[in-house]
């Protein structure tokens, strides 16, 4: 195939294989794969990639995971392009549970990238009605180092909530704050109703405590569930202190509105 004469670098290999994967050519494309391999070209992760690009393309699922870890097996990190490849390849054949365990055990042998973003896995488990499990995956790859982005809990405070699971939720949010992971107004506003509807209007305040000195940008919205929870709850004295503070951030656009929010308060 390759004249001995001639020496190829690991772009002329990569170029070759990947156009026999692209002519469906694969046991060419990985007869040139092992001679790089011969001749003393070491295969680079464009290399594997495309090897795994090529096999899940066609369907051969179990011949891309093994060429991933072969490529771990040979020392080449993987890539996030890597990690994104046999990951939508796997959910395109609806096969999540797999999806789930190949990252989980990349994570294991710290061999995920700390970049790789795997928001679209954990929205089509919180889907399926599997928060729970979602949960526990970002948990275990987050505690190994990889924090998720804001986005993938949001998704995953999206899907706890859906199943009524307040309390992981609650400390989702805690955990996200504490390492400066800022979530939009609207998620952080609904988990604030729904501590206050559940009876936990201070452990609410307490939170919006810690996400004002993240940098979470809280509005009038906020303050107004938390007057609300008060109400319910009676809690004359902190309502009141949640309505002074409004004040002094000019979040009470007139007389009435602060009427209407000390009245609801039981007060006067």
């Amino acid at each position: 195939m390759i004249k001995d004469q001639v020496k190829p670098d690991v772009i002329t290999f990569n170029i070759l294989i990947n156009g026999y994967f692209r002519n469906s050519k694969f046991e060419l494309a990985l007869e040139v794969f092992k001679e790089m391999r011969v001749k003393g070209c070491v295969p680079n992760v464009v290399t594997f990639n495309t090897l795994i690009k090529g096999f899940l393309r066609e369907g051969k699922l179990k011949q891309g995971i093994g060429m991933a870890y072969e490529m771990i097996n040979l020392g080449c990190g993987l890539s996030n392009v890597t990690c994104e490849i046999l990951v939508d390849g796997l959910m395109k054949e609806e096969r999540v549970s797999e999806a789930c365990d190949l990252v989980l055990d990349f994570s294991r042998k710290e061999v995920l990238p700390t970049k790789f973003v795997y928001f679209g896995l954990i929205e089509t488990l919180c889907d399926q009605g599997n928060a729970i499990k979602a949960r526990l995956m970002v948990d275990e790859i987050w505690d190994k180092g990889n924090a998720p982005d804001s986005i993938t809990c949001t998704i995953l405070i999206e899907g706890l909530r859906r199943v009524g699971n307040i309390e992981p939720t609650f400390n989702l949010m805690g955990k996200m704050l504490k390492h400066s992971i800022v979530p939009d107004s609207i998620t952080f506003n609904c988990l604030l109703g729904d501590l206050c509807n559940s009876g936990r209007t201070s452990e609410a305040n307490k939170l919006r405590l810690l996400a004002s000195k993240k940098g979470v940008c809280l509005d009038e919205v906020s303050y107004n569930i938390l007057v609300s929870g008060y109400s319910k709850e009676k809690k004359k004295k902190e309502g009141k202190a949640i309505v002074d503070e409004m004040l002094d951030k000019e979040l009470i656009a007139d007389i009435a509105t602060y009427n209407r929010l000390i009245k609801g308060l039981g007060i006067g």
